[in-house]
């Protein structure tokens, strides 16, 4: 029997993010949110090893209420157990407080063989958590891994680089991170996205996991965002004027060439 942890974070709809033209901010109210792809192919991937090897698929997901509706997606692909880390503390938390977090989170749980997480969340594309995670925990890193296998109480992990392969056997527990070549995931039936919403969500917060308020949110954050908005695009707006589209064309050529557009 395996018990695998699968760190899951949901984000906004990329395709459907648009910005204000006037404060060139995101515009998040209203987005749906979703566990990103990378994430949803670490739960893929422990849901099968679970299922060929036994043991619990644990989802454990930093967020707020509307996180829930992202873990039920999780539920529904086949996971067994929840955890959402939900406190206003924790606003504001970057990449070195998540990890805390998360890691307080699994030190409570306790039980444990593997923990899988997507390489990256798809929102900040920073993949520092895992890492992370697994440095405060005291755990092995196999980062990037598109092929895991159990043996006994060891894994056999196929990682890809950008001119080789690499294959690494560890012993549990372990912490890996997952590429999007290791699998498709599945589309859940009628009847599991059913089953997924009687599954209960185990809520802690900050003093459940014994964190102090100096630890978390910004108070712990080791970064402060002051902003965030989208590149300024402004247009030339230059009107080309010919007597035939060719010649308009033309000017267009020679101005794009002027500019070092092309060259």
């Amino acid at each position: 029997m395996v018990d695998i942890v699968v760190l899951v974070k949901d984000t906004v709809e990329l395709s459907e993010l648009k910005v204000d033209p006037a404060t060139r901010r995101p515009i998040l109210l209203g987005l749906n949110r979703r566990i990103g792809d990378l994430d949803k192919r670490a739960v893929e991937a422990a849901v099968q090893l679970r299922d060929k090897h036994g043991g619990k698929v644990i989802l454990v997901s930093l967020g707020d209420d509307k996180t829930r509706t992202a873990i039920r997606e999780a539920f529904a692909m086949g996971a067994d157990e929840a955890y959402l880390l939900r406190d206003s503390s924790f606003e504001g938390s970057d990449t070195l407080v998540t990890s805390r977090i998360l890691a307080a989170a699994l030190r409570r749980i306790g039980r444990y063989d593997l923990i899988l997480c997507g390489e990256m969340t798809l929102d900040s594309l920073s993949a520092q958590v895992g890492p992370r995670v697994s440095e405060l925990l005291g755990l092995p890193l196999v980062a990037y891994a598109r092929r895991i296998e159990v043996k006994g109480d060891r894994i056999v992990a196929e990682r890809s680089y950008d001119m080789e392969d690499e294959t690494v056997e560890v012993s549990m527990p372990v912490l890996i991170s997952v590429v999007r070549e290791i699998n498709e995931p599945r589309t859940p039936a009628l009847m599991s996205i059913m089953r997924a919403s009687k599954k209960p969500i185990q809520d802690w917060n900050r003093e459940a996991l014994g964190l102090q308020i100096e630890e978390v949110g910004s108070h712990g954050s080791g970064i402060k965002v002051l902003d965030v908005k989208a590149p300024l695009m402004e247009r030339k707006r230059i009107i080309f004027k010919a007597e035939t589209p060719e010649k308009a064309a033309s000017s267009l050529v020679d101005r794009l060439f002027k500019d070092g557009v092309l060259k």
